[in-house]
Formats: C-alpha cells, structure tokens, sequence
C-alpha cells in the first residue's frame, strides 16, 4: 500500500476508535464520579461534565499505529521513532489520567513535570531531538524544553469545547502536510493518527446532551504526540529557516501559553495557576460566540500551517520575511487582546 494510503487507513481507524469509544468512557466517568465540576471562578462550563474522552484519544492514536504495524513492516528506523511516541506518549498519558483522577484538587505541578520530563527523555533517548543545535546537549536540553512546552500548552488552551481537539487535528495535519513529500513514514503515519483521534473525539466535545471533556489525559497526551512528532520532519531542505516552521504550525496553543503567562506574571500571579485571560475567552468578551471562536481559532491555525509549508519551501529571504510578519501580527493582536477587560 503506498505512503497516503497508510496514512488514510492510519487516519481512519484512529477516527473511529476514538468515536466508538468516547461515549463509552464517557460512562465510566459518570459511574465512577469523575466530573470536572464548575467549582471555581476560573471554571466556564456550568454543569459537571465526564472527563475521560482522554482515554479514546490514546486508544484511538495506539490502535491506529498498532493497526498499520500489523498492516506493513516498517523500516527499522520508522519502528523506533513509533516505539518513542508509544512508551513516552502511554507515560504522559498516564500522568493525565492521574491528575484527573484526583479531581478537583489534581497533582501538584512538581510530580507532573516530573514525568514529563522522563517522556522527553525517552524521546531523546530513541533519537528525536533537535537537530540543528550543537553540542549535543544542548539540542538534548532544549528538546526537553520545548517538548514539555508543547505538551502543557496545549493542556492550557483546553478552556473551551472543541478548541484543544481543533487545535491537535489542525496542527497533526500541517505536519502531515510537511511531512508527506519527503516520506518521514513515522511523522505521517503518527499525523495522521493523532489528526484522526482528535477529529473523532470532537463530536462528543462539542455535543450538548452527550458531552465529554478530554481531561488532563487528552490534552496532555495530544500536546507530547505533536511535540514528537514535530522533531521528526525535516523543515531545512530549502533554507536554514525553515526549521522554525512547526512554532507556526503550532502556534495558537503557544501564543496562548505564552499569553497568559505574560499577563498573570505581570498581575504578580504565578503562571502556574488558572485564570481567564486566555485568548478565546477574550474573544468572547468581544461578542465573538465560542463556537465562532474554535472556528477562527482553527481557521487561523490552518492558515499558519500553510505558510508553515511555504516557509520551508521559500528562499531564506521569504522564510525569514514570512516569519517577521506572523511575529508582528502575533505582537498586535496580543497588544489588542490584553486591552480587552475581564473584570
């Protein structure tokens, strides 16, 4: 079968594993008692919701990889780049569904970067790292740096329903759109099965009579799946530059992370703790409804995973001139944003 067949076959199965098996975690949440209750003012559902569609993610993203395993033979690089995501993706995955479990107080933030870092590590253990920063140390520290970013960001920006779903299929399929020309098989495959997971869990998100949440064990996981699979593509065919791409590919939830951060340090708050300066809930302020909100937010991430692809495709003048205009874009809106009052 060629490489976007796997992909498709890849694509489908985590869809409909993930599909199939939310409303039944959904009922393992509500027998068990987990719900995420609006218990505090940074809440904005209203009613306590299930909290276990993290578990049809994972299973969604496992069967699918389990699935083209038995399908084809991978090359032995393939495999161990896939064996990487498995075992540190299944770890977070676990730390996720801890903290969950723990509602609503949830694990301290020092046992949960813990392990996130012991996941980064077993990346850099099998070999996706950094590859443009020298000595290896350095490259080793700061994939451990930006993986473990990625993988809290997108745990931060799952404040509104559909959002952090959008957000992982949108940026799992411009990696994929990277990725496909030059047959990195373990991006493509690992794209188009975490695209595919995402996209199936969202129905049920965005659902009112059935809804579910992803929960800690869903974001999280989706976070360190991209994370990976980003340090897998190669960005720097064309010029230097292009390795920046996957921050454009990503950047919704970074900007967002990154957001938040600025203005609760600057409120002397730690940026550690929950607070509604996010900018979708900004948005709302404005009158923009929030499915109006997922749907630029998504938009606008599909936008920049476009110009992700250009930029590793255009000289390292237009690389560099498409990266400063995103920068300025991105320095506007956020100057907007944080005028709007949340009071």
């Amino acid at each position: 079968m060629s490489e976007p067949g796997l992909c498709a076959v890849s694509f489908a199965a985590a869809a409909a594993i993930s599909f199939a098996l939310t409303p039944l975690v959904r009922g393992l949440s509500l027998r068990f008692g987990v719900l995420d209750a609006p218990d505090s003012a940074v809440k904005t559902h209203v009613r306590p919701t299930p909290v276990f569609g993290g578990i049809a993610i994972w299973a969604g993203f496992m069967g699918a990889v389990l699935l083209l395993r038995l399908l084809t033979s991978f090359p032995s690089g393939t495999l161990y780049n896939l064996r990487a995501l498995v075992l540190g993706g299944t770890l977070v995955f676990g730390l996720g569904l801890a903290d969950d479990m723990r509602r609503p107080q949830g694990l301290d933030y020092k046992p949960k970067f813990l392990v996130q870092f012991l996941a980064t590590a077993l990346l850099v253990l099998y070999g996706l790292r950094v590859r443009f920063i020298h000595p290896g140390w350095v490259a080793a520290a700061v994939t451990v740096i930006w993986a473990v970013g990625v993988t809290n960001a997108f745990n931060i920006v799952d404040i509104m329903d559909g959002l952090a779903a959008s957000q992982a299929a949108v940026a799992a399929l411009g990696f994929l759109l990277v990725s496909l020309p030059s047959e990195e098989h373990y991006v493509n495959f690992a794209s188009a099965a975490v695209a595919g997971a995402a996209l199936g869990f969202l129905p049920w998100n965005l659902s009112r009579r059935w809804k579910v949440f992803m929960g800690d064990c869903g974001s999280l996981t989706l976070g360190f799946l991209l994370a990976g699979i980003s340090l897998g593509a190669r960005y720097s065919d064309v010029n230097n530059a292009g390795v920046f791409a996957p921050l454009l590919i990503l950047f919704v939830p970074v900007f967002d992370t990154l957001f938040v951060s600025i203005l609760r340090l600057n409120r002397g708050l730690s940026p550690f703790l929950g607070s509604k300066d996010h900018f979708a809930l900004r948005l709302e302020r404005l009158g923009v409804t929030r499915a109006q909100a997922v749907v630029l937010a998504a938009a606008a991430a599909a936008f920049l995973s476009f110009c992700a692809f250009l930029a590793t495709q255009f000289d390292l003048r237009g690389a560099l001139a498409l990266y400063a205009l995103v920068v300025a874009v991105m320095l506007w809106a956020g100057r907007r944003l944080a005028l709007v009052s949340m009071g």
